[in-house]
């Protein structure tokens, strides 16, 4: 059966490996397997072993991945989600002996990619590099082949072809047009490259969900993400503060509105650039900056995300509107998307908290921006027996208010320690007031007094 599947494509594959002596045309087959050999001893040299040490609250764990190297002077590419809190990662290099330290030059959490940077050795030879390609040209149907440490199985090779490309998977701070490959991609393989036949890295291997279902990150965008970080190591993103949904047939004739085509506003931030120019709930954004917008289902708006997100920040776009039947246009700023990954503090009380970011704002349903979020609360700790909760917004610690986190630190370091201290937390619409008693006031307080001497 494979045989006569290679028969029906040789062309292709011919076509596609013109490096390949011309009597290997002879036997398709036998040119596959001659070309996915030369591609994984040519590639394999280059992609790396991954291990972070992690800490997550009081937990430790050792998470490990793959990555590939994208220059000879140590930088890697890999996913944010293997080295995501990493106090320490190393690296093991194909033909290298021993572990070398890495340094988390950047991460992206809404393309899942991270660029680590190698301590290399004195007198070290240079890396061998990968060679990246062009994941705008790849092809529905082409074979690849992705590469990494499934279970920690070092330089593992599995073929594939490209299964679709500009998949939406809907995941919560994610924004990617992922491309989906049924090559093998087992938990450890995340970070690996998935190459082409001309042994060019297309995209980075993120994720499976299921057996034969993979999906990789677009080399573009790797590359310009990769640029940024090692630049100024800022992601520079377009924002509107729009919430959307798709616009789905049933609800165009439901309004009659038949043909009509675009995505919902669900919900407008306050004091955004959408809410500035005067978009409002219910809208239909038809159009963006002159190019259609459309989205019918959950995984299509990811389309028009990416148009914002790609926006010049401080641009000005027009957005084109239907407002209960009316077509308007209305004019834009965009503006510079709020931070993604929250600052987190972590308290010698068993407690956690975090800055309060856009989408944190939303998910927990704040009334208000000023304070810092409990985010973890250890059982049996300090935290847990004053009663506070996972989702308490601290307001003010002791006399200070705490408008952010960097006022929350300011005003632990104040606190002398080993003293009680007063915590204020909104729960809902109620305050609470939550006393901390350090483990060491607790047992000074439950010792008995000294009896005055002379009875």
């Amino acid at each position: 059966m494979m045989r006569a599947l290679v028969s029906l494509l040789a062309p292709i594959l011919v076509a596609g490996c013109t490096m390949l002596p011309s009597a290997l045309a002879h036997d398709p087959l036998d040119a596959l397997q001659r070309r996915v050999i030369s591609v994984s001893k040519r590639v394999t040299p280059s992609v790396v072993h991954i291990e972070a040490a992690v800490r997550v609250n009081t937990r430790r764990n050792l998470v490990t991945g793959s990555g590939f190297v994208m220059d000879a002077k140590g930088i890697v590419l890999t996913n944010e989600h293997v080295v995501d809190r990493a106090e320490k990662v190393s690296v093991v290099v194909p033909g290298r002996p021993g572990r070398y330290r890495a340094e988390v030059v950047g991460i992206d959490k809404l393309t899942d990619l991270a660029v680590l940077q190698l301590e290399l050795r004195p007198g070290d030879e240079p890396l061998p590099v990968a060679d990246l390609g062009d994941s705008d040209a790849v092809l529905v149907g082409e074979w690849v082949i992705a590469i990494g440490n499934p279970y920690g199985l070092e330089g593992t090779v599995s073929l594939g072809i490209i299964s679709a490309k500009g998949r939406d998977l809907r995941a919560d701070n994610l924004l990617n047009d992922f491309i989906q490959t049924d090559a093998m991609i087992d938990r450890g393989s995340s970070g690996g490259p998935l190459v082409n036949l001309r042994a060019e890295v297309i995209g980075i291997n993120s994720r499976g969900q299921g057996r034969g279902i993979g999906f990789t990150i677009p080399i573009n965008t790797a590359k310009r993400v990769a640029a940024e970080l090692l630049g100024d190591g800022q992601i520079a993103r377009g924002y509107l503060g729009l919430s959307i949904q798709p616009f789905s047939r049933e609800l165009a004739e439901y309004w009659h509105m038949q043909g009509a085509e675009g995505v919902i506003v669900n919900g407008v931030t306050r004091a955004s650039p959408a809410s500035d120019a005067g978009i409002e709930v219910g809208d239909i954004v038809t159009r963006f900056n002159g190019k259609s917008v459309r989205a019918e289902k959950d995984e299509d708006v990811g389309s028009f995300q990416r148009m914002v997100a790609r926006s010049e920040i401080g641009s000005e776009v027009s957005i084109g509107l239907l407002r209960d039947g009316e077509a308007i246009k209305l004019a834009v700023r965009v503006g510079a998307k709020p931070k993604v990954v929250p600052d987190e503090q972590e308290t010698d009380f068993g407690f956690t908290v975090q800055e309060v970011t856009d989408a944190l704002y939303r998910s927990h349903r704040l009334t208000q921006r000023e304070g810092v979020l409990v985010s973890f609360v250890e059982r049996g700790s300090e935290a847990a027996e004053a009663g506070m909760a996972v989702g308490d917004l601290i307001v003010r610690l002791e006399k200070a208010e705490v408008g952010d986190i960097d006022a929350f630190r300011g005003s632990l370091d104040g606190i002398e320690p080993g003293s009680p201290f007063l915590v204020r937390a909104r729960r809902g619409s109620d305050l609470r007031f939550l006393l901390i008693v350090p483990r060491a006031s607790a047992s000074q307080a439950s010792r008995p007094s000294p009896r005055p001497a002379g009875g």
